[in-house]
């Protein structure tokens, strides 16, 4: 018998990881919940949302899954992964402690002074008047993040004082992500290349996939607000084995083991947002989980099969298993709905993914089905239209030749995803 898989979430990375996952021979069904209209097509649909803890615990002992792969960060900061633990289902899914590394930048930075691990200098505040302080301690630009999860919204890289003390007021007075701003970290502005590296890790054994480089901003030429990412493309001529190995060595197994001594081990995804200084490699911040939108092109280029990597992660048995291969190359585009990342229109028809190319990957992230059986929107980013190739160019041509076919009223797109690649 092949594996029963659940994937909790709705997004393009459920997606990715559901094509991904319909690719191995060792599945033998698939559940995906929430789901969106199109994991519906590989996958079949349970409607609980991803908070209702104990709904998907029922769900995944009552359906006899052999593996749960938790998409969200929501659900994993809940604690999903120790719940399924204990009631004996296999998870690849960090902690509720683990996940602390990305839901508390404060610990999450803590945690890297401790273990040595190269990140930017930072300050912790509660308060407007010690927030001014650090501000003028740093001085411009500097970064101001909300210490707690916040969609991949919560952070400013403000180029005056003027616009940092704002940021700091908009987080701590106006409280512009609710609690996850309560807390405020304060960092120096480092400079250089972002990089994204997702590696998998079973608590003793962190093996990182192809990295890939993701774009923040909205608009192209990074201006407009951040979002939670407008698009991804991997490879990248900013990593080569030799730093990929320094990746490992200085930032990938120190987190793991930093994490052991904490008693809180990561038990799934570790994501690494990096930049690449002048002084080597220096991590933005950690995630507990895949990232959105880099899951949708990493996926793509992976060779191996990732059903026997994530129960390997499960199981306990990652160091047994084959590196992980990739090959060629993918970028991937997000079309998004007007008004997307502050308001944005639903229910918007989506028509023309009927024409596109057998050689296009779209991976559906904020869509539903209306009562006519028709696609439409449901969410900011709608769709990610992915284009594969031996080259950056060759997917990149197929992606933006993908998301021309493609139409909903107001969608728009950033065009220069992979531009300074190619």
């Amino acid at each position: 018998m092949g594996l029963r898989i659940l994937v909790i979430g709705s997004g393009g990375r459920e997606s990715a990881i559901i094509w991904k996952l319909a690719q191995s021979d060792r599945v033998s069904e698939l559940l995906c919940a929430p789901g969106n209209a199109g994991t519906a097509a590989l996958a079949e649909t349970l409607p609980i949302p991803v908070t209702n803890l104990d709904a998907l615990v029922v769900a995944a002992t009552q359906r006899r899954v052999d593996l749960v792969v938790v998409g969200p960060e929501d659900p994993l900061a809940l604690g999903l992964a120790d719940r399924l633990r204990d009631a004996g289902i296999a998870v690849c899914g960090n902690s509720a402690a683990a996940t602390r590394i990305e839901s508390s930048k404060s610990w999450a930075n803590d945690l890297m002074r401790e273990a040595g691990i190269p990140t930017a200098a930072s300050v912790t505040v509660r308060d407007l008047a010690a927030g001014r302080r650090a501000i003028a301690e740093f001085g411009a630009p500097v970064v101001i993040k909300a210490d707690g999860l916040a969609a991949g919204k919560g952070v400013v890289v403000a180029q005056s004082v003027a616009e940092a003390e704002a940021a700091l007021r908009a987080m701590l007075e106006e409280h512009a992500f609710g609690d996850a701003g309560a807390t405020v970290v304060i960092e120096e502005c480092l400079t250089g290349r972002e990089l994204s590296v997702l590696a998998l890790s079973d608590g003793t054994t962190i093996v990182p996939l192809q990295p890939a480089c993701d774009y923040k901003r909205a608009f192209a030429n990074e201006e407009g607000p951040n979002t939670g990412g407008m698009g991804a493309y991997t490879p990248t001529r900013a990593v080569d084995d030799a730093l990929l190995a320094t990746i490992q060595r200085t930032i990938l197994e120190p987190a793991m083991q930093a994490m052991n001594e904490r008693g809180c081990p990561l038990r799934g995804v570790l994501y690494a947002g990096l930049i690449l200084t002048a002084d080597g490699p220096r991590v933005i911040e950690f995630n507990a989980r895949f990232g959105d939108p880099e899951t949708q092109v990493v996926l793509p280029v992976l060779q191996s099969d990732l059903a026997a990597l994530l129960h390997a992660v499960a199981t306990g048995t990652l160091a047994t298993m084959p590196a992980p291969v990739s090959a060629g190359a993918a970028v991937g585009v997000i079309l998004a709905a007007a008004g997307y990342p502050v308001r944005y229109e639903k229910d918007q028809p989506i028509t023309g993914l009927d024409r596109v190319s057998d050689e296009i990957l779209v991976f559906h992230a904020g869509t539903t089905r209306d009562a006519d059986g028709g696609i439409v929107t449901a969410g900011g980013r709608v769709l990610t239209v992915v284009g594969r190739g031996d080259t950056l160019a060759a997917a990149r041509d197929r992606a933006y030749g993908g998301i021309a076919d493609i139409t909903f009223p107001g969608g728009w797109y950033r065009p220069d995803i992979a531009l300074r690649e190619v």
